[in-house]
């Protein structure tokens, strides 16, 4: 029997798709840029340089905070974080400390396998700026300051995971929603979506099988850092949970420390202590003021908000009578839904339409009236040329003498060989059934 249970949190960073910069007029996209060709002195953080807020960012993180049912805080400000890294031309991050722009909300996430639902906390969802690039070759390690300054939301969830799945469950949820939102491209390869995922284990006592209370919580936790893959998150908990079995099993506590993930050797390693709070000094960035958010604005973003993926499952399942795996299958992408939705407009044929956009039978790249033609030609019914199929089949069996003569012997399952050659031959035009009567009636 297992000892531990795992407790683990997450803090996932999201770089909106913003024209500009978080404080600056510089361009935000800066994937592929030539290096330090998208700086000005505040991404730079020289002396004198003032920050102006992106007000697009501020509201695209509202947003974000209530797709993920949290509470809109009507008071809001920016922090000083500081810590000396590279990366960091200040010396400090503008970030969030105790009054993020949204708390306290919640995820509920559908496993279309076994249909079981799970739901998740959110304790924040808070801006900050993003860091410089740091890429090491050899022996030196080079600054590229174009993500300097991007705008980046990070969600911080309550440490209720308790195995590596349900975390890459969650995660690709997240993904799905940020995506509808259109406020990220949510790309891991490009580094706009990375995952930190603080893994601790907790002793089971009193034949507990999970932890209940914060007061219960490990008193220490592992963190690690900078994730660019569902599957390096997933491999990154389960070798954590197994390192951390090994140390707890030998009397001792595991460190509390930041690591990272060696995706070659498929284990994490030790990059640092973990800092607390209060190492990173907080105090209110001087040169924003606060932010006053009226109630009314703050009820316009939620109702601004798409219909969402969770939203979309249940409405198809009630609405269109699609299988629930096939509804989440088609919901993943706001693009294939909203196709979906315009085909089943026209065809009112939701379960058909369905099967041949998962199955790839009809190509979607065809308008939506196209494709509801060839849903037509696939779903009416045969009209077989009585004449042709009659000289089709008596060819066919005189072409095929071997196999007419094994189904005589009793192999009865060769029959379905030749109505494959008849329907070849009549190019698809003939009805299946009618076709392996015509067969049988010419063979006995």
């Amino acid at each position: 029997m297992n000892k531990y249970i795992p407790v683990i949190g997450l803090e996932i960073h999201v770089e909106l798709k913003t024209k500009s910069k978080m404080f600056c007029q510089c361009r935000a996209d800066y994937f592929a840029k030539k290096p330090n060709t998208q700086t000005c002195p505040v991404c730079l953080g020289l002396p004198g340089a003032l920050p102006v807020p992106n007000k697009k960012a501020i509201e695209w993180v509202q947003k974000i905070g209530a797709a993920l049912d949290c509470k809109l805080r009507p008071h809001s400000k920016f922090d000083r974080k500081h810590y000396n890294y590279p990366d960091l031309a200040k010396g400090y991050q503008i970030s969030q400390y105790d009054e993020p722009f949204a708390v306290n909300g919640r995820v509920t996430v559908c496993n279309p396998r076994n249909k079981t639902k799970k739901s998740f906390g959110i304790t924040r969802v808070h801006m900050e700026e993003d860091t410089a690039k740091l890429t090491h070759r050899g022996s030196g390690t080079y600054v590229n300051f174009n993500r300097s300054g991007v705008p980046l939301v990070e969600i911080v969830t309550e440490p209720d995971f308790h195995n590596a799945d349900d975390v890459k469950m969650f995660l690709e949820e997240l993904q799905v929603i940020i995506r509808y939102l259109d406020v990220s491209d949510a790309d891991m390869e490009k580094g706009s979506m990375r995952m930190e995922p603080n893994i601790s284990l907790q002793k089971i006592t009193n034949d507990r099988s999970q932890i209940t209370k914060k007061s219960e919580l490990p008193n220490y936790k592992v963190e690690v850092k900078n994730i660019n893959s569902f599957r390096f998150v997933k491999q990154a908990i389960e070798y954590e949970i197994k390192r951390q079995t090994e140390i707890l099993e030998k009397g001792k506590t595991p460190v509390q420390e930041t690591r990272g993930w060696d995706d070659k050797k498929n284990k994490t390693y030790s990059q640092r202590s973990k800092e607390e709070a209060q190492d990173y000094r907080y105090f209110p960035e001087p040169d924003i003021p606060p932010f006053i958010f009226e109630e009314n604005y703050l009820d316009e973003v939620g109702v601004s908000l798409p219909e969402l993926p969770q939203e979309k499952i249940d409405r198809y399942i009630a609405d269109y009578k699609v299988r629930e795996s096939d509804a989440f299958v088609l919901t993943r992408s706001r693009k294939l839904a909203e196709y979906f939705e315009k085909v089943v407009s026209i065809s009112k044929k939701p379960q058909q339409v369905a099967n041949l956009i998962i199955n790839k039978k009809i190509s979607i790249d065809l308008t939506p009236e196209k494709f509801c033609q060839k849903v037509e030609a696939l779903l009416s019914p045969k009209v077989t040329d009585r004449k042709m199929l009659s000289e089709t089949v008596k060819k066919t069996i005189v072409d095929n003498p071997k196999v007419v003569s094994d189904y005589k012997a009793g192999k009865k399952n060769v029959l379905m060989f030749l109505v494959g050659q008849v329907m070849k031959a009549m190019k698809g035009r003939a009805d299946a059934n009618l076709v392996r009567q015509q067969l049988l009636e010419n063979i006995l």
